[in-house]
């Protein structure tokens, strides 16, 4: 989660650098610094649930397995957010303006603890009156500012990370993403949040299963 959160940051501050001008301050003040807030406790949470022992070890193909509860969590997590991109109630909801602070305290929790973050706070932007290219803006204006706290609270175990066995993987993740931010800058207008929807969604219970399953 820690690694995650070095390429949500990274790619957060490129679209940011890209898009930040259409981003509206007041909306990602309100929505934004209980996000912020939010995530430390998260995060603390998430660092908690790393220190008992595996629940389940295996081996499979010749390599070590664990089921961890901190694996099981973040699959749980996962699962629901899959069904909250999938199902549109959160969008069908009626989040007025005035609960914008709740969205942060959500969206920012749930950011710090496993790094999703995105459904729940589109779900209350979307009901703040942004235009699409307001909306990805203050969203990633948002986003970069919870991956940054929560970083600030993972530092003590990535400090102990090997950077000659994962920095290959962390940079190419990262130059992914950097490549993903540039296109869909330009295609913005071309695609549909719906089908951007169903394809995280997707993604997010084939990874959810393979933590609950000691796959991953």
């Amino acid at each position: 989660v820690g690694m995650t959160a070095i390429v949500h940051a990274a790619n957060g501050a490129l679209k940011v650098a890209l898009m930040g001008r259409h981003a509206d301050r007041a909306v990602a003040l309100k929505l934004g610094l209980p996000a912020v807030l939010a995530a430390f406790p998260g995060a603390w949470l998430l660092l908690q649930l790393t220190k008992p022992a595996p629940l389940v070890t295996f081996t499979l193909a010749g390599a070590p397995r664990e089921v961890t509860a901190a694996k099981l969590v973040i699959a749980a997590a996962m699962l629901a957010f899959a069904w909250l991109e999938l199902s549109q109630r959160l969008e069908r909801a009626t989040l007025p303006p005035r609960w914008l602070p709740l969205g942060g305290v959500l969206s920012g929790f749930f950011g710090g603890l496993t790094g999703h973050q995105g459904a729940l706070r589109t779900a209350f932007l979307l009901h703040a009156g942004l235009d699409k290219r307001q909306l990805v803006a203050t969203g990633a204006l948002i986003a970069l500012a919870v991956d940054v706290s929560r970083l600030a609270v993972y530092s003590g175990r990535l400090a102990a990370v090997s950077a000659s066995e994962h920095g290959p993987l962390l940079g190419a993740a990262v130059a992914s993403a950097a490549v993903g931010a540039l296109v869909g800058s330009r295609l913005l207008e071309k695609v549909t949040l719906r089908g951007i929807q169903r394809a995280v969604a997707v993604l997010l219970v084939l990874v959810a299963l393979g933590l609950a399953s000691g796959l991953v």
